[in-house]
């Protein structure tokens, strides 16, 4: 049974403010565990024992390219510290991702890296956006990168808003990836012409699939991540986590 935890990108502006306090509502909510993006200031171990004071499992990072690439033993030794279970290459900036060869050496960097995570007992792995959905030679961009690596060193993070943005199925892409996709970001989309970022339950994505596929595939968690939020960040993430604590088998 997925245990659902929340990307803190959702909060951003409230974690920029007052970050301690924000992960004390999120536990409060019913949050099970957290996806870092940044550390409000704070080392590793500071913010590994504040989590572990509010009952928080500190699921996963998302790690910009450019540390990845600079830095990468050290982002390896401070994932450690925090006890993360999982580190995820969030984004490819737009003059890297241009042609076939862009996406051949962002997967020998993502081989590189998930094999010293994994020297770690750390999963690594890339999360996708929508531009991933260009094709190459009769194949997806995101395909290409997982057929380049491999799947013990590289996971996928699959965002369903974003594959269904793209036209694609979202049900289909858990089932392709079965077993390499430990970790889901749920979100949904308004039905309308806008396709703008709903709660998840309060769009038109098809979650009665989608948990199907889910729970067939091995995922272990579901995080929340909702990019803007026309209302309260706060009960859009509740509403979010009710939804999904409502249809957990």
């Amino acid at each position: 049974m997925p245990n659902i935890g929340i990307q803190l990108y959702t909060l951003r502006e409230m974690m920029q403010e007052a970050y301690l306090p924000t992960l004390q509502k999120v536990a409060d909510l019913g949050f099970e565990g957290v996806e870092f993006a940044g550390y409000g200031g704070m080392t590793p171990r500071e913010l590994r024992h504040a989590v572990d004071h509010l009952g928080l499992t500190p699921v996963s990072s998302h790690v910009p390219l450019a540390d990845l690439e600079d830095s990468l033993e050290r982002v390896v030794e401070q994932s450690a510290e925090l006890g993360l279970q999982h580190v995820f290459c969030p984004y490819l900036p737009e003059e890297r991702r241009q042609t076939k060869a862009d996406y051949q050496r962002l997967a020998e960097l993502l081989q590189k890296s998930g094999e010293l995570f994994a020297e770690a007992n750390i999963g690594f792995g890339y999360h996708n956006h929508a531009f991933e959905f260009m094709s190459f030679d009769g194949i997806f961009a995101l395909d290409y990168l997982y057929e380049q690596t491999d799947a013990k060193f590289v996971e996928a993070e699959l965002d369903l808003y974003w594959i269904a943005y793209a036209n694609q199925s979202p049900s289909a892409y858990i089932e392709r990836y079965a077993g390499r996709c430990p970790i889901l970001h749920m979100k949904d989309m308004t039905p309308d012409e806008e396709r703008f970022f709903a709660p998840v339950g309060h769009g038109c994505l098809d979650w009665s699939s989608i948990f199907t596929a889910a729970n067939a595939s091995g995922v272990e968690w579901y995080i929340v991540e909702q990019d803007v939020c026309r209302g309260n960040p706060l009960e859009s993430i509740q509403s979010s986590f009710e939804f999904l604590a409502s249809h957990r088998p």
